[in-house]
């Protein structure tokens, strides 16, 4: 991970409340800046594009619910860059508003990929679930609520925000729970080369040509390029694939930059968004 993300000032957006993961995840990697909490992640795009905030921070993938955001939908529209990544530990918990008991609560409310990752407790307290925006969302309305029959579930930080009791700590089915984000900036920001692996993001729409896909991804085989994530997308029209890539390497790369020649051959549209340090989560050698 760069050494200056910590010293960074300024305005860092992302998509939730106060006390979402994603605004835990923001504190965790840039401790300085302020966080700025918008109501979707169209919202956090363009108040970066804007220049409202400096940087923004987005969930793009949980180790449970797979795929967060599509994320990859609004990149390839915004004249953006990936700068960085962080593997955010997600622990749930269940918080009621002060002197709640267990045995008063009926209904949780939470996120729609959050309920799913918490399901054997909800069973085991035959709790409704109710679906709300987000995760400190729902944690804000029930110390609003007031009421013990209802609760949330929600970051340990949410809690401490709202003045809510954590009734459980760490509900998540599997213990190992993470999600992944990216740092978007309005410029680029290469990584110094040498100084630990690199991940570098890109977008591509193959040519309708039979075989387009076999021959845009040959390059990357034949010139040593590890592919660490492939997803695609299809056109409005469904006529024609889109895909997300990230490749293991700098940009400045001699191999990936005649990969990226090869895969323009074969592919239009090509666009890079940027390479930036993998996270030591990846444990890359």
């Amino acid at each position: 991970m760069s050494q200056n993300y910590a010293d960074r000032t300024g305005k860092i957006a992302f998509q939730g409340t106060f006390g979402a993961f994603s605004d835990m995840s923001c504190r965790a990697m840039f401790p300085k800046m302020e966080t700025v909490p918008c109501e979707t992640f169209e919202d956090a795009f363009n108040a970066l594009e804007k220049g409202d905030v400096d940087l923004a921070m987005i969930a793009v993938d949980n180790s449970l619910a797979g795929r967060v955001a599509d994320v990859h939908h609004l990149l390839p529209q915004k004249n953006l860059f990936i700068i960085g990544e962080h593997f955010q530990p997600i622990s749930m918990c269940l918080l009621g508003v002060k002197g709640t008991q267990i045995s008063d609560i009926k209904d949780v409310y939470s996120h729609v990929h959050a309920l799913p990752q918490c399901r054997k407790i909800i069973k085991e307290l035959k709790l409704s679930p109710r679906i709300h925006a987000d995760t400190a969302g729902a944690a804000a309305d029930i110390a609003k609520w007031n009421d013990t029959s209802k609760c949330a579930i929600a970051s340990k930080l949410a809690a401490e925000i709202y003045g809510l009791d954590v009734l459980r700590e760490g509900i998540q089915d599997i213990p190992n729970n993470t999600t992944r984000f990216l740092v978007l900036a309005r410029e680029m920001e290469r990584p110094t080369k040498g100084h630990g692996p690199v991940i570098t993001s890109l977008f591509f729409e193959v040519r309708n040509i039979p075989a387009a896909l076999y021959k845009a991804l040959g390059g990357f085989a034949t010139n040593g390029v590890q592919m660490t994530k492939l997803e695609s997308y299809i056109d409005p029209q469904f006529n024609v694939a889109r895909f997300y890539a990230e490749v293991l390497g700098h940009p400045d790369d001699r191999n990936l930059g005649i990969a990226l020649e090869e895969l323009s051959f074969f592919a239009k549209d090509v666009k890079v968004f940027g390479g930036y340090p993998a996270h030591s989560f990846r444990n890359l050698k």
